[in-house]
């Protein structure tokens, strides 16, 4: 792990990029009811931005795991959704 850590921190645009995905697939997924207005859609993806930059602050000069937890997230998020996905697939067969 201190070895994902370290890579992270050596590279922050990397970071920042990993957590604004995983930022904007959660919020995409959880979140996200209806369409909003279009400059209503880039003041939120505006606002995840800087709430990405700070993470990407804690995660390299922190040591915070902050990748890894959100993929983590992102990863339990899928599980669910290929659950659902097997779910409706038996479902119709039967």
């Amino acid at each position: 792990m201190s070895a994902i850590l370290d890579w992270l921190s050596a590279h922050p645009i990397v970071t920042l990029v990993l957590i604004y995905v995983f930022l904007v697939y959660i919020y995409n997924k959880v979140f996200k009811v209806r369409r909003l207005p279009i400059l209503k859609e880039i003041l939120i993806y505006f606002l995840i931005l800087i709430g990405a930059f700070l993470l990407t602050t804690f995660q390299v000069f922190m040591q915070l795991p902050i990748v890894p937890s959100l993929s983590i997230a992102v990863l339990l998020m899928l599980m669910v959704r290929i659950r659902y996905f097997v779910e409706a697939r038996q479902s119709r067969k039967s």
